[in-house]
């Protein structure tokens, strides 16, 4: 294992006034854009994203962030304070949702394929297994377990600069994924070890595309 890096302290930002002189002030429209609520625009924005990133803490101030995806407007907007996440089939590892347990401070990142500006939602989550709500969220006649429900706290639309450095919906700029190993390769290489024998291993790939085809839902 190689040495881990380390910096010098000097050179750590580790108070407010620091941080704050190295920028230029906060210009008046980015501060004054934080709702409360949520306004007919992002309402519209939620109602148009397939996908979500959520970002959530333990007790001892473990941070994680996990994707959410379904159809088009999959969360549900149940008044202008108030969203809820269906939580679908997983790995059963749970971060996410025993992080709400212990913490239920969340952090929302609604994304729209083609737009270049995203969505920014913050609030407190419970889990809730109200079917009022899980029915209506029922795809292929699967019904999820629960849903995660935030109440809003902060509302605000987060500008296009990261998504046009990133050139992220450019097919110009699109990566092949044959480059790297598959996911059931990686995954054994970092556990028990990958199998040598190629058709063994693209057997194991072949299984892993079979159950995406089952337990989506």
């Amino acid at each position: 294992m190689t040495k881990q890096f380390e910096f010098d302290p000097q050179f750590v930002i580790s108070d407010e006034q620091s941080l704050r002189g190295l920028f230029h002030a906060t210009h008046p429209l980015a501060a004054q854009k934080c709702l409360g609520f949520l306004d007919k625009h992002a309402q519209a924005f939620i109602r148009r994203s397939p996908f979500l990133c959520i970002g959530t803490q333990n007790m001892d101030q473990r941070a994680d962030v996990s994707p959410r995806g379904d159809p088009v407007g999959f969360v549900r907007i149940l008044d202008a304070h108030t969203l809820a996440i269906p939580d679908r089939p997983g790995n059963n590892r749970l971060d996410t949702l025993s992080n709400i347990i212990a913490n239920p401070n969340v952090g929302l990142l609604f994304i729209i394929p083609g737009f270049d500006d995203t969505l920014r939602v913050n609030g407190r989550a419970s889990l809730v297994t109200d079917p009022r709500i899980l029915e209506s969220m029922s795809i292929e006649g699967r019904t999820p377990k629960l849903a995660i429900v935030v109440q809003v706290s902060e509302v605000f639309l987060h500008c296009a600069k990261a998504f046009r450095r990133s050139h992220l919906w450019d097919p110009s700029h699109f990566q092949d994924r044959s480059e790297m190993p598959s996911l059931s390769k990686i995954v054994l290489d970092q556990t028990t070890g990958a199998p040598t024998d190629e058709s063994e291993m693209r057997k194991l790939d072949e299984e892993l595309e079979a159950d995406y085809k089952t337990s989506m839902y």
